[in-house]
């Protein structure tokens, strides 16, 4: 199991973002969840295998994440 942290930035914060992108989370089998940040931006956390973790990543840099994401990048 593996732990990534991301930082999602765009018009991304608001309810509907954070509730597709929960539900992403456990349709790919990953634990965690998102959260707004006071900068306009999401954190999100996930747990979970690296293929899963790689095609959340995907999702959101893909055209059907909610949103105009603008960055998606790992926080260390």
């Amino acid at each position: 199991m593996e732990r990534l942290t991301l930082r999602v930035s765009g018009q991304v914060q608001g309810v509907g973002f954070r509730w597709v992108t929960r539900g992403v989370l456990s349709d790919l089998g990953l634990e965690g969840g998102a959260e707004n940040l006071p900068d306009g931006s999401v954190r999100v956390v996930a747990v979970g295998e690296r293929a899963a973790l790689d095609a959340l990543v995907a999702w959101l840099e893909g055209p059907t994440a909610p949103g105009r994401v603008r960055s998606v990048r790992v926080e260390r």
